[in-house]
């Protein structure tokens, strides 16, 4: 019986694709690419580099905050929003406060660990992680 589970082990097995391993140089993009969304997200930070005889590279806190309203706007036009939102933030904004749900309500959904900004944040660095890698191996040889 031992030999037959053994076998239907080993045929199962085989059925199975092969594992994936990720590459260090995958790891060490995913790796870039989040540190620098989170400066973007969470510490509102530009992110910025520039790598031996080649010009600056940054993506600045003006210009993902473009890319967010470019978004809210976009939602607002397609009537996505089906809230006073907008109101509720503003009132919110110059009373002293905050309103998270209307945040949330203008950004929409999403399964990113820092949510729809961090989407937006990734979508303007993703260009920018194979410059970022080798400005900072060459800063790691000085």
């Amino acid at each position: 019986m031992n030999a037959a589970l053994n076998i239907c082990q080993a045929m199962h097995d085989a059925q199975l694709p092969p594992m994936v391993s990720e590459s260090s140089q995958e790891v060490a993009r995913a790796e870039w690419l989040y540190n620098a969304t989170e400066q973007l997200v969470r510490f509102g930070g530009n992110v910025a580099f520039q790598g031996r005889a080649r010009p600056a590279k940054a993506v600045t806190s003006h210009q993902f905050a473009m890319a967010v309203d470019e978004h809210v706007n976009g939602r607002l036009e397609d009537c996505e929003i089906v809230t006073a939102s907008l109101g509720y933030l503003v009132i919110a904004a110059m009373s002293g406060r905050y309103d998270k749900a209307a945040a949330a309500e203008l950004l929409g959904p999403s399964d990113h660990p820092l949510g729809v900004l961090g989407e937006i944040a990734e979508g303007l660095l993703r260009p920018l992680v194979g410059d970022a890698l080798i400005a900072q191996a060459e800063d790691e040889e000085l």
